[in-house]
C-alpha cells in the first residue's frame, strides 16, 4: 500500500473517530474514548508442497466507551457511515445509563497523554501475491524433506502477510494513529525412526519487513533438524536437576512475571508477587529493560491503548522489581501512577551473562534442557509451577539423548531467585528478548 493511500485511510479513520467523539459530547457525556482498527492480510498454508488454504481477510471495527457520572457504556460497529457511528454512540450512552458507577473508571489522566509521535519504522508494505507465499511455504517443506530420511511427513507450512492501521482518540483532545506490518513463515515436520517412534517440531520466522524473513530453506531445515533431534526420546529418573530453558521457553517463564506484576492481578490480590515492588526477586546481576520506541520492534508503540505515552523504563534493576504494569483503572484502584501498559508490554530485553547457549550446556554439567512445556499447571496466586516437559538429558556438559513425558516443578519465586545464567544468543521473535535461562535446580518427575 502506497504512502499516499495509507495517509488517506488514516485521515478517514481519524474523521470517524472525531465524529464519534463529537457526537458523544453533544449527548452530554463527561468523557469518551474511541478506538478503531482495520487489518488486511493474506495467508497461504501448504502440506507436502501442495496448497491447502489461501485466506484473505479484511476487517475492522470502531469501539466506543463513554462515561456518565462514573458509569460506563460501550458499543462497537464495523459500519463507519455517519449514521452507524451515531447509532453506536447512542447505544453506548444508553448502556451507561443502566450500569453501576465505578469511581475508578474513566479516561487516563490528561497529563499522561502522548504528545510526541516518533516514526518507529513499523510499516513496510509489500505487494505480495498468493503465489509468492505458496512458493515460500513449499520451499520450506521441500528443504525440510531433504534433511534426513527419517523425516517422513509434513504437518504443514504457512506464510503470512498482514498490515493494519490503528487510530485512537478521546475527549482530552488526543487523536492519533499509525500503520504497521507483520510477515511470518512457519514449518512443522513429522519424523519417524526405525522403531516407529514419531515426533514433530517446528521453526518459524517473523519480521516487520518482508525481506528480513529467514530464507524458507533455512526455516524448513531447522524444523527438520529439531524434529529428528527428538526421535528416540525417553523418560529420565525422578529427581532434582539443573534445568536450562531454551530461549523460546524462557520467554514463557518471563510471561508469568508479566501476569504477576500486572495491575489486574495485583488489585485482585491474586498474584504471588503482591507487595513486591522495590524488593529483590531476581539475582543481583539480573535486569529487564523495556524499550517501547525500538525501531521496527515487534512490540513497539508510541502510546498505549489509552493514549498514555510509552517510555523506556527498567522493569527489573539489579534484581529489584522496579515497577508494576498499570493501566488507568488498576493504577486508581491501587492509588498509584499509570505506567502506560494498557494493551501489554513493549520490547523487554533481559541481561545476559556473556555465555552462548552451548556454553551454558557445558556449565550445567548434568541436567536437563527443556525445549517444550505443556499444560497449564501454574498457580499465579502462590507461584507453584508444574508443567509437562520435553527436551534433552545432558551429562558432563554433553547432550546424551532426547527426553519426553516428564514433569518439571518448582515455585516461580524460587525459580526467579535461582537463575544462574542467561545466554547471549537471544531469541528476537517475540516481545520478550532473551537467551536461554539456566536454573540451578528443579524437581523432575519421570520414571
Amino acid at each position: 500500500m502506497s504512502d499516499t493511500r495509507i495517509e488517506t485511510q488514516l485521515d478517514a479513520l481519524k474523521e470517524a473517530v472525531a465524529m464519534a467523539l463529537d457526537y458523544a459530547s453533544q449527548l452530554g457525556c463527561q468523557a469518551a474514548e474511541v478506538a478503531i482498527s482495520k487489518q488486511q492480510g493474506l495467508s497461504v498454508s501448504t502440506r507436502l508442497q501442495e496448497i491447502e488454504t489461501v485466506e484473505f481477510n479484511k476487517d475492522g471495527a470502531l469501539g466506543i466507551s463513554l462515561y456518565r457520572d462514573g458509569c460506563k457504556g460501550s458499543s462497537s460497529t464495523s459500519d463507519l457511515s455517519p449514521q452507524a457511528i451515531r447509532e453506536a454512540v447512542k447505544a453506548a450512552d444508553n448502556i451507561a445509563k443502566f450500569t453501576s458507577a465505578d469511581p475508578f473508571s474513566g479516561l487516563a489522566d490528561a497529563s499522561l497523554m502522548a504528545r510526541h509521535f516518533p516514526d518507529l519504522d513499523l510499516y513496510h508494505p509489500q505487494d505480495i501475491t498468493p503465489a509468492t507465499l505458496a512458493e515460500m511455504a513449499c520451499s520450506a517443506e521441500a528443504a525440510a524433506m531433504d534433511v534426513d530420511s527419517r523425516i517422513k511427513n509434513s504437518d504443514g507450512a504457512s506464510a503470512n502477510a498482514h498490515t493494519g492501521i490503528k487510530v485512537y482518540g478521546n475527549s482530552h483532545g488526543f487523536l492519533n494513529g499509525y500503520a504497521s506490518s507483520r510477515y511470518s513463515l512457519s514449518c512443522v515436520m513429522i519424523g519417524e525412526d526405525a522403531q516407529g517412534d514419531m515426533q514433530r517440531d517446528y521453526d518459524y520466522s517473523v519480521s516487520r519487513q518482508f525481506n528480513q524473513l529467514l530464507d524458507p530453506a533455512i526455516v524448513g531445515r531447522q524444523a527438520a533438524q529439531k524434529t529428528v533431534g527428538r526421535l528416540g526420546a525417553r523418560k529420565i529418573a525422578t529427581g532434582q536437576l539443573p534445568v536450562l530453558l531454551a530461549p523460546e521457553i524462557a520467554t514463557g517463564l518471563m510471561g508469568h512475571l508479566i501476569g504477576a506484576i500486572s495491575g489486574g492481578s495485583l488489585y485482585r490480590k491474586s498474584s504471588f508477587l503482591l507487595d513486591s515492588l522495590d524488593t529483590k526477586i531476581f539475582p543481583d546481576w539480573f535486569s529487564i529493560a523495556e524499550e517501547p520506541h525500538m525501531l521496527s520492534g515487534l512490540a513497539s508503540a508510541p502510546y498505549d491503548s489509552e493514549g498514555v505515552a510509552t517510555r523506556d523504563r527498567a522493569i527489573v534493576q539489579d534484581g529489584v522489581l522496579a515497577t508494576y504494569l498499570l493501566t488507568s483503572y488498576s493504577a486508581r484502584k491501587m492509588g498509584m501512577t499509570n505506567t502506560g501498559h494498557a494493551g501489554g508490554i513493549y520490547n523487554w530485553t533481559l541481561t545476559d551473562t556473556g555465555h552462548t547457549f552451548d556454553e551454558l550446556i557445558a556449565q550445567m554439567g548434568t541436567g536437563l534442557i527443556v525445549t517444550e512445556v505443556m499444560g497449564q499447571g501454574v498457580n499465579m496466586v502462590n507461584g507453584d509451577y508444574s508443567r509437562g516437559a520435553a527436551g534433552f538429558y545432558v551429562e558432563n556438559g554433553v547432550i546424551q539423548y532426547p527426553v519426553e513425558e516428564i514433569t518439571i516443578a518448582g515455585n516461580l519465586k524460587d525459580m526467579f531467585q535461582d537463575i544462574q545464567a542467561i545466554s547471549s544468543d537471544r531469541d528476537l521473535r517475540s516481545s520478550i528478548r532473551t537467551g536461554g535461562i539456566l536454573l540451578g535446580n528443579m524437581k523432575i518427575a519421570g520414571n
